[in-house]
Parts: C-alpha cells; sequence; structure tokens
C-alpha cells in the first residue's frame, strides 16, 4: 500500500505491507486524514518517531469481525493493554504501555490503511461528511478541556492561538457558555471564530487583561510563559501545545500568582460526533487544501506555511 513515511529525517511516499486485522484490530481503509501540528513536530524531532505518520482520519472498516464491516469510523489513537492497572481506572490514554497511532511505536493513518483495536472504533452519524468527520479527534482534544476543567463552561477564558485546535477549543468553550476571548495572529483565521460571534484580536493588539482559564494552544515552546502571564491569581492555565523544541521554564510567577496548570492531550470522542453532527461547530472553514497522499510530502510543506489551518490528504 502507499504510505507518508518518516524515517527520522525525511518523508517519503512509500510503499508499505498492508496492515492485517485480528483478534483485537480491524483493519480501515483510510478516506480523508488531517495532517495537524503534532505532524510537524514529528518531523522536527518531536518523540523520535519512525513510521508511518497521522493520526486524525475517517475510513471505512476493509477487514475485521462481520458487525464492523463497511461501517464508516473513527478511532481513538491511543492503543492500551486494557488489562493493567491504569486502564482498569479509565485512563487508557495514558497505559504504560500503550502505543500511540502514528506517534509512538504505532503506523498512522497517512496510508491507503490502518489498523485500529476494535475498543478504539467509533461509528461516524451518517449526516456527518467525511471531510468533518476527519476532524474528530482535534475536537475531542478540544472538548477534554471541558471534561478536566467543568468550571471553564462558567468562565472567563483566553483561548491563544489561531491554529487548528485554538480554533476549535474557541468553539468549544464558547457554545459551553464561557465568554471566550480567542488571540492570534492572522485575522483570517481568526475570522472563523467572528463569524461564530466569539470576540477576537489579534496578538499585538491584545491589551493582555488577565482571564480566569488560559489555554496555551500556540504550538510554540514559548508559548507557556504567555499563557502565565495572562491568568489572573489562582487561575489556571491549560496546555494543549506539543512540541519538539523545550524553552526556558520560569515557574516562579505560577507560585506567586497560585496558577493551577493543567497538562490536556487527547478527550472524549462521543460529545465531538455529537457536536459534528449537531453542527455546534464549524470545522470545514478551517480547510486550507486538500492533496491527495501521493503528494503527501509537499501537504506537509503547505501545512506548516503561515496563515494554512488544515491541510486534508485523500488516499
Amino acid at each position: 500500500m502507499r504510505a507518508l513515511c518518516w524515517d527520522g529525517a525525511t518523508a517519503a511516499v512509500c510503499d508499505r505491507p498492508a496492515p492485517r486485522a485480528d483478534g483485537d484490530y480491524v483493519v480501515v481503509r483510510v478516506t480523508v486524514a488531517g495532517i495537524c501540528n503534532t505532524d510537524l513536530e514529528l518531523t522536527r524531532g518531536y518523540m523520535d518517531f519512525r513510521g508511518v505518520l497521522g493520526h486524525e482520519f475517517v475510513g471505512v472498516v476493509d477487514d475485521g469481525p462481520p458487525a464492523w464491516r463497511g461501517r464508516r469510523v473513527v478511532g481513538e489513537i491511543n492503543f492500551a493493554c486494557g488489562h493493567c492497572p491504569t486502564c482498569a481506572a479509565g485512563l487508557g490514554r495514558h497505559c504504560p504501555t500503550r502505543s500511540v497511532m502514528g506517534i509512538l511505536n504505532a503506523d498512522g493513518a497517512f496510508a491507503e490503511y490502518v489498523a485500529v483495536p476494535i475498543a478504539n472504533l467509533h461509528m461516524v452519524p451518517d449526516g456527518v461528511a467525511d471531510d468533518a468527520a476527519a476532524f474528530c479527534e482535534p475536537l475531542a482534544a478540544a472538548f477534554e478541556i471541558l471534561e478536566q476543567l467543568p468550571s471553564a463552561a462558567q468562565s472567563r477564558c483566553v483561548v491563544l492561538g489561531d491554529g487548528k485546535l485554538g480554533l476549535l477549543a474557541a468553539q468549544v468553550l464558547a457554545a459551553a457558555g464561557a465568554r471566550v476571548l480567542a488571540v492570534g495572529r492572522h485575522q483570517r483565521k481568526l475570522a472563523v471564530l467572528r463569524g461564530r460571534g466569539i470576540e477576537t484580536v489579534t496578538l499585538d493588539a491584545w491589551d493582555r487583561t488577565r482571564a480566569d482559564v488560559v489555554v496555551e494552544a500556540t504550538g510554540t515552546a514559548a508559548g507557556f510563559a504567555l499563557a502565565v502571564a495572562a491568568t489572573r491569581p489562582r487561575g489556571t492555565v491549560v496546555l494543549k501545545s506539543t512540541v519538539a523544541h523545550a524553552a526556558p521554564l520560569h515557574l516562579a510567577p505560577v507560585v506567586i500568582d497560585e496558577l493551577t496548570v493543567v497538562g490536556s492531550r487527547c478527550g472524549p470522542f462521543a460529545p465531538a460526533l455529537d457536536a459534528l453532527a449537531r453542527g455546534t461547530v464549524d470545522v470545514t472553514s478551517l480547510i486550507s487544501a486538500r492533496r491527495p497522499l501521493r503528494e503527501g510530502v509537499e501537504a506537509l510543506r503547505l501545512a506548516a506555511e503561515p496563515g494554512v489551518v488544515k491541510v486534508l490528504l485523500e488516499p
């Protein structure tokens, strides 16, 4: 099969053996996959990954139990053992022996086919188009903010960053009732939020008024310091960025202002699929371009350009 692979130094479209179904895994024929900032960070050294990239996808089960064959699905990306104390506590995404699709010891979805544990599958509602369903994984990550911090729905929130995740997080928080200010660098990207009645401001025009909750989704190593400075005393910083490069970490402001810092990664698929089905979030306006998988290397370059939001790959 054709796949977009990373060998630690170079991305290339190559031929790989197609995965096979077994008792725990199905094989999904990928119809649409999305490039996210984590994929770009992997090509900069994050996680020291080798293999097929990609973890945002929608597809059709090609091989597996009869009850799943032909079903249109999305899939959670953490492949847990299902037996350890962490898994028994319902924290499979933190299983100490987990693999992570396209990120850690598991091939990803920038391919014609991908293997996914049956336990990770979610059926896509009929009314949700493939392009929208491809956003389910990052949208679930946005919903994780409310999962970890339900009080955010009644708070003054600043979302830092107008990339894919920042735009989704701002919409999810606003739909839940939060008073949201989205801060970014690109008027064209922020316009997606203004169209949904969400207040926005460019970084250079921001008055730096401090908020109850600040979501750091800049995708930069320097974002933490910016988020801390924007959070009121005893407020909460939610960290969503994953970056390959470290930055100096000054923790004194966290202590002085008695801040709570919450790391936030993957999230629940059920509310994400429900939001897509009900149209309470706009994801299609985030699509900047689409490319066939055979042009995957160029698609990665395009996804890294300033002002580009989401690039979709079509095997």
